[in-house]
């Protein structure tokens, strides 16, 4: 399963070009809503989730956990406590975190990132403590995939298709979509 926490004040296509591109490869998806199911973005589009961080008490059946970023949405999923245990419990076991936008912050606050190759919007840098900043869209580097901003969510969400299901699938949905350039 891959959880996709969604904040008030969420940038919208960060995280819905990462679910339609999951979903498309054939990867269950969930959408949680922090503060109830009907969520709106930074750019007042709303988004009904399929659950709220009330409905989910275990992710034990995570296989990687998404964040979106925008603002104020990256600081409502920080200050969220379900987000919080979600990320921990996938750090503990080696579960894929996904990040873009400002969201890497929330992991760079928990040092989940030291000595990891990483980026984020710019100017979000120093937030991501320790990290090894890195000048492009997209990174993996281990368990976790950072990405710059808005203008990256597509290589983004093929990049976690990459990851949860190999280049075959990756380059699949890349040809089905017409993105033959990225």
């Amino acid at each position: 399963m891959v959880y996709v926490f969604i904040a008030e004040g969420f940038e919208e296509i960060e995280a819905i070009t990462p679910i339609d591109l999951l979903r498309r490869a054939g990867k269950q998806v969930t959408t949680v809503g922090v503060t109830g199911r009907l969520v709106t973005g930074a750019h007042g589009i709303p988004i009904t989730t399929d659950i709220t961080c009330q409905d989910q008490s275990s992710f034990a059946d995570a296989e990687m956990v998404v964040l979106p970023g925008g603002m104020p949405g990256t600081r409502n999923l920080e200050g969220c406590e379900a987000v919080q245990t979600a990320i921990d419990y996938c750090a503990a076991r080696g579960i894929h975190l996904a990040a873009i936008c400002a969201a890497p912050m929330i992991l760079g606050h928990k040092n989940y990132l030291a000595g990891k190759k990483a980026v984020c919007y710019r100017g979000f840098e120093m937030e991501l403590v320790d990290a090894d900043i890195q000048n492009q869209g997209v990174v993996t580097d281990g368990n976790i995939t950072t990405a710059r901003g808005a203008g990256t969510a597509l290589e983004f969400g093929l990049e976690l298709i990459r990851v949860l299901c190999g280049e075959e699938k990756q380059a699949e949905i890349r040809a089905a979509i017409q993105c033959d350039d990225l």
